[in-house]
């Protein structure tokens, strides 16, 4: 059985970092982006209807194509790496974007500007990224399909 590449929605285990697996991931992760981009060609849409269905999905695989570090969480759910995290929106038609990282790791800190820049890459793969604040003041980004 072949495996099935997921993106990296930063709930998951923190990448293998040697440089033949970073190389291989990103041949992977290549490799999905053309095959959205090519579905977004046979169909006229941006985003497609596939992404639609599987925004969270869809949107991590933008921000990891952009190079944008995925949040990770070991075997018991603690944080071990600071990055995004894509999940479900109790809003149908969207998805969220959090900026989090391990316990006083600073991620608070780097919430911002690590937001605005998912918004930017989402923005140019036509995804219409708004940031809010949330509980404790912590930022994230509701992302939606764009109007264009």
């Amino acid at each position: 059985m072949t495996d099935v590449f997921e993106a990296a929605t930063g709930d998951g285990p923190r990448p293998d970092l040697t440089a033949r697996a970073a190389e291989v991931r990103a041949a992977e992760v290549r490799a999905a982006l053309n095959g959205l981009l090519q579905i977004r060609r046979v169909t006229n849409t941006a985003p497609a209807a596939w992404e639609l269905n599987r925004m969270v999905r869809a949107v991590a695989l933008v921000l990891e194509a952009a190079g944008i570090p995925p949040s990770a969480v070991d075997a018991s759910g603690a944080r071990t790496a600071t990055g995004y995290r894509v999940r479900a929106s109790d809003r149908a038609g969207m998805v969220c974007v959090d900026w989090l990282g391990p316990r006083g790791a600073g991620a608070a800190q780097e919430e911002e500007p690590g937001l605005a820049r998912c918004a930017a890459a989402l923005g140019a793969m036509g995804w219409e990224a708004l940031m809010y604040r949330g509980a404790r003041k912590r930022r994230f980004l509701e992302v939606e399909a764009g109007r264009g």
